[in-house]
């Protein structure tokens, strides 16, 4: 299911190869853009099961996505398995009651973060501090692709546990396997990983 997973998003132009600026401002050749999901709802529903597969066993009362990609992972999810959700602002409203995080929840309660793609951990982090200092405690996240760029060894530190359902070394592999990529590709893209 992985497998095809990724070579319906690589047809679809959800990875892409070239020359590539992330939101952490490092340089790579290859991007995972998963928030166009929303326009293929086969791969959409996929993502959002494989997100949620490795959900089984944690602890949690709440999900919340990163904004705003993760958002409607999280949504999608919660709707389909009747999860309460929060939805944490990129920032808070100047208006109505103001707040950055919209849901109920009380102190206490676990939340777990869904997110698409991990490279540092920047916005993770951003979404966690939100949602702690409501009270609200946070143990585990779950991803969809982890860059292999930091974003782990930051959520350990941090004492947080990251899953996540495939790393950039495995979605180059399926890739080159199956003759999407040539061997130049994968070099360019795995050159700029650990930088």
């Amino acid at each position: 299911m992985l497998e095809k997973l990724i070579l319906d998003m690589y047809d679809v132009g959800m990875i892409k190869f070239g020359e590539f600026t992330l939101k952490s401002g490092k340089q790579s050749y290859v991007y995972a853009d998963i928030r166009t999901a929303i326009s293929h709802p086969t791969i959409f529903t996929t993502l959002c099961d494989l997100l949620y597969s490795k959900m089984t066993g944690l602890n949690y009362d709440l999900i919340c996505g990163v904004p705003y990609s993760a958002l409607t992972f999280a949504s999608g999810i919660a709707y389909a398995h009747k999860i309460p959700m929060l939805l944490k602002r990129k920032e808070a409203k100047d208006y109505g009651t103001k707040k950055i995080l919209e849901g109920n929840y009380k102190s206490g309660d676990r939340c777990l973060i869904i997110e698409d793609v991990i490279t540092t951990g920047m916005s993770i982090s951003e979404t966690t501090t939100v949602i702690e200092e409501a009270g609200v405690k946070v143990s585990d996240i779950v991803c969809f692709v982890d860059r292999n760029q930091g974003g782990r060894e930051r959520m350990q530190s941090q004492g947080y546990t990251l899953h996540s359902i495939i790393d950039l070394y495995q979605l180059i592999d399926i890739l080159l396997e199956h003759g999407k990529i040539s061997t130049e590709d994968k070099a360019k893209a795995v050159a700029l990983i650990g930088v």
